[in-house]
């Protein structure tokens, strides 16, 4: 008997506040029926396995972040979007740290194509037409802005920056300029 009130939705959004909470690698099936207070064997009605519980979770961040990126972009273009695009994967990071960490979740090739990845891809696409990029300089940019976002907001929130002046923030205002710098002066091959 399905328990009242369960849904697969409903456990995908308790999974997703509680990997905030305790970090993603700590989410399972058994840590969630803990929480609502149920047997194992209830949620797997809703949820075929923790695999499948942190791929859902990875979904739900990949679109929420997508959502927040469209609405940060939009009426936006070169350096303005550029920034508006990096502060959203950071406040995001920020705010929800399970949630960033699961949308970095390698999904099964059929599962990434149907995801909010691909939107995530577009958008960043979008801010690149605006440096006047084209193949396959456009994906080489596309990597660089996604390993450059990652990657500092990854050792910013792991307190890699909080030992030394000057202010984080600092930086990630002269990286930004970087990258804008580059992405106008983009080198021939």
């Amino acid at each position: 008997m399905v328990r009242a009130g369960l849904t697969t939705e409903r456990l995908t959004r308790a999974g997703a506040e509680l990997a905030d909470e305790v970090g993603f690698d700590q989410v399972t099936v058994s840590a969630l029926a803990r929480q609502f207070d149920v047997k194992v064997a209830s949620l797997y009605s809703h949820v075929k396995s923790s695999h499948d519980l942190k791929t859902r979770i990875a979904l739900l961040a990949l679109d929420e972040l997508a959502d927040r990126g469209a609405t940060a972009l939009a009426g936006r273009a070169g350096k303005d979007a550029l920034t508006a695009f990096a502060n959203v994967y950071r406040d995001y990071a920020r705010e929800h740290p399970g949630r960033y960490a699961a949308a970095q979740l390698r999904l099964a090739p059929e599962t990434a194509a149907a995801s909010a990845g691909v939107r995530h891809a577009q958008m960043t696409r979008a801010i690149l037409r605006g440096y006047d990029l084209v193949e396959p300089d456009q994906t080489h940019a596309v990597r660089m802005l996604g390993s450059m976002f990652h990657g500092y907001v990854s050792l910013e929130m792991a307190g890699g920056f909080s030992h030394s002046a000057p202010d984080s923030q600092e930086s990630w205002s002269r990286v930004l300029d970087a990258l804008d710098s580059l992405l106008r002066n983009w080198p021939a091959p």
